[in-house]
């Protein structure tokens, strides 16, 4: 997907686009949308559904579920970290109806809530609108929604509340005793430039300065812990771990 550089604040423009050829990256407005499965103790867990092929962008999530082997009816969870466009675009099929018919949708009830505020989101901007018309279309097709801050998921994965890109905005922590993962949803659209530059933000951001101290505190943790790392727009390795040469100062280590 391809997203303006001018979208980010807090970074002049010729630097983010050196920051983004140092790191090898051809195309400097070139945005991945990565989705993530879980397969163990007889679930199959989808984290997030990309864009679907809303406006022909993306499409390859079930195409490529297909190539693992796994029919779509055969998804029990869908955990969503928030309701933009390219997180929930593929719930729906080109009919309206569920594409992960037996699925149990997740979601932070703050997230929801915000999107079901029709005199919130018209006090934004006509894009909040349509996003906001688009997950009631979502919300309603699923016959079973639960929500992050009241149903468990599974007893090696939780919900992580991470505000600021959107209100409702979560992670999801698993553990696998030897090491723990956590998909961090969109923390960053481009990794490179704002893990380096926690301080930049990105315009579909809701509330830029919580964005901010979340992105701070979760890369402070990240690096602590040595947790592993996957985000929806982390590029096409998907996966990674937070290095901290110095304090408050942090590079990606792709896996």
């Amino acid at each position: 997907m391809k997203a303006s550089l001018s979208l980010l604040s807090g970074i002049e423009p010729e630097a983010a686009v050196n920051i983004q050829q140092h790191a090898g990256i051809k195309a400097a407005d070139d945005i991945q949308i990565n989705s993530y499965l879980i397969r163990g103790a007889g679930r199959i867990i989808l984290i997030d559904s990309g864009m679907g092929n809303l406006n022909h962008i993306g499409g390859e999530l079930r195409r490529n579920l297909l190539l693992s082997g796994i029919m779509p009816d055969e998804v029990d969870t869908v955990l969503l970290t928030h309701a933009h466009p390219d997180h929930i675009g593929g719930l729906l099929d080109e009919n309206g109806r569920p594409a992960y018919r037996n699925a149990a949708l997740y979601i932070s009830k703050a997230e929801a809530n915000f999107w079901l505020d029709n005199e919130k989101l018209t006090s934004l901007s006509e894009r909040a609108l349509m996003n906001g018309s688009l997950f009631r279309r979502t919300f309603e097709a699923y016959s079973t929604v639960r929500f992050t801050e009241e149903t468990a998921i599974a007893e090696d994965i939780t919900a992580v509340s991470l505000p600021g890109h959107t209100p409702g905005h979560s992670g999801y922590l698993i553990d696998s005793r030897d090491e723990k993962l956590l998909i961090w949803g969109d923390i960053t659209h481009y990794p490179h430039i704002q893990i380096a530059h926690p301080q930049v933000s990105i315009a579909f951001d809701y509330d830029p300065d919580q964005a901010e101290q979340t992105r701070r505190a979760i890369l402070e943790r990240a690096s602590r812990e040595n947790l592993l790392i996957a985000g929806m727009h982390l590029g096409v390795s998907g996966f990674a771990y937070i290095r901290s040469p110095s304090e408050g100062h942090y590079f990606l280590e792709y896996v």
